[in-house]
């Protein structure tokens, strides 16, 4: 039993994870940057205490004082959430070393399976098909690369071994372009994870991106809750999950063949706790191994909704010694959820970050909708961490409700001070493509464009931002607004009663 568990993450991550310790009844522990002192996370836990500064390299990322934290506020078990420390095995290590819990795998499986090249030899022995890149293990050199990867064959992708979320990843077509984006992808790895190692994969082409959701225990019980489409991307950044797949639809035998094969792979190194198992999947439903995230994801909502399961709290429990509550035969997906990532970024302007103070939001409720969210109005989005504002995840009885009822919720979503993602979602949504279903990784930045003609906002930018001033300024006054004491003893009404009276 935890007496305390310290969040080591921000955002709405931090949120999420404060929330489902909250309701099982465990006191929480919030660590903040400068940067994030006024956060949402900090306002929810029992006790939060300061990393540093706002630079995640001098804060979030900063283990060491992570778990003198721990040690100072009582708390016993740490839950790394997603990104920065979540998936480095000597964190965890460390932990362990200092007696407290860490809520994730263990080390040596983040290890095996958290360097991506080693994952991709680990799974590989155990009958999991790959797809053709760098085979072994160990840290190669530049020169090293270069001369391998004709053998692998253009076009290829670089990776980072250390992380994933589409840090560190290069896009390949020639060896003259290579060396130059094998440095950028070293630096962005390092600045990303501390950890500047790559590694080289070949780009299947025309494929879509489907992950299995897997829970494991430290009783040797393995098993998956189902896929999720990931494959709205851009920049190998996701935008948009859903589970089911339409592409895998009602192909349970499919299903239970990839999902079999996810915990297959998590066996092979002693899996516990939740992870995911990502593949990439070509038209002929050909199915390759294409790394494993050794903590929660981001998407893990659209699971939660469709399974009933709260991943979080089986991630405690499991962390706890408890066995899983379920068998295999026992998941099974209902309806259909459908997630949509805010992010703070111009979709008009090339997708380029934005930043500012929060001024005015309003976020969409009703039947089937969940938004999972670590701002607020005044909230300031700063340009030290990603631009993920909120997940907007919907859910409905068909793959159409949801649609339908996701474009109601984008409609309704309000966020006013930076320019948001939003529009670019409910141009998806109109999208025939996407509501046929008929999408792979490629397609966003191939195959779709956000029709700026229809928005008369991307033309004519001064007139929006005076109407959403004038929206705003509306809204405020409406709230203000107040009914001042009548002078006289009575309201009109009684005083008009009394002169009737007086008048028979």
């Amino acid at each position: 039993m935890f007496n305390k568990v310290l969040v080591a993450n921000r955002g709405e991550i931090a949120v999420r994870v404060i929330r489902a310790c909250r309701e099982t009844g465990i006191p929480t522990v919030a660590v903040y940057s400068d940067a994030d002192r006024q956060s949402l996370h900090v306002r929810y836990a029992d006790e939060a205490y300061r990393l540093g500064p706002a630079p995640s390299r001098e804060s979030y990322l900063r283990g060491d004082k992570i778990i003198d934290i721990a040690r100072k506020s009582g708390a016993t078990a740490i839950h790394p959430g997603y990104g920065f420390l979540a998936e480095r095995e000597d964190f965890a290590q460390a932990c362990l070393d200092a007696g407290i819990t860490f809520i994730g795998p263990q080390p040596s499986s983040i290890a095996a399976m958290g360097d991506k090249a080693v994952a991709r030899n680990t799974v590989s022995k155990a009958g999991v098909p790959v797809v053709p890149g760098t085979e072994g293990t160990g840290d190669m050199t530049n020169d090293e690369l270069l001369a391998i990867a004709p053998q692998i064959g253009f076009p290829l992708l670089i990776k980072a071994t250390a992380g994933g979320g589409g840090k560190g990843m290069r896009e390949v077509h020639n060896l003259t372009e290579m060396r130059g984006l094998l440095a950028s992808a070293r630096r962005e790895a390092e600045a990303a994870f501390g950890d500047g190692n790559v590694y080289l994969e070949k780009l299947v082409e025309g494929a879509r991106h489907i992950e299995i959701q897997i829970l494991a225990d430290g009783h040797g019980n393995v098993l998956h809750l189902g896929e999720r489409e990931c494959s709205i991307q851009r920049r190998h950044q996701k935008l948009l999950e859903e589970s089911p797949s339409p592409f895998i639809a009602d192909d349970e035998e499919f299903r239970q063949k990839i999902g079999a094969v996810a915990v297959r792979a998590a066996q092979s190194v002693n899996y516990i706790n939740a992870g995911t198992i990502e593949f990439l999947v070509d038209k002929d439903k050909h199915f390759y191994f294409l790394e494993m995230n050794t903590r929660l994801q981001v998407e893990h909502p659209v699971t939660e909704l469709v399974t009933g399961i709260d991943i979080v709290k089986e991630q405690i429990r499991i962390a706890r010694g408890r066995t899983l509550r379920y068998e295999q035969s026992d998941i099974h997906q209902h309806g259909w959820a459908i997630e949509c990532r805010v992010n703070a970024e111009d979709p008009f302007n090339n997708f380029i970050p934005s930043t500012g103070r929060i001024t005015h939001t309003l976020l969409p409720t009703g039947p089937g909708i969940r938004v999972d969210t670590g701002v607020y109005i005044g909230f300031e989005i700063s340009p030290y961490y990603d631009s993920l504002i909120s997940k907007l995840i919907v859910w409905g009885e068909t793959r159409a409700e949801a649609i339908l009822r996701m474009r109601r919720a984008l409609e309704e979503y309000t966020i006013i001070g930076v320019r948001t993602n939003i529009p670019f979602h409910q141009a998806l949504m109109n999208s025939h493509r996407f509501m046929g279903g008929q999408y792979d990784t490629r397609f966003v930045e191939e195959r779709f464009s956000i029709d700026s003609s229809a928005d008369e906002s991307s033309s004519h930018p001064e007139i929006a931002a005076m109407l959403a001033t004038l929206v705003a300024h509306e809204q405020t006054e409406r709230a203000a607004h107040v009914i001042q004491r009548n002078e006289r003893d009575a309201s009109n009404w009684k005083w008009l009663s009394r002169w009737e009276r007086l008048q028979r």
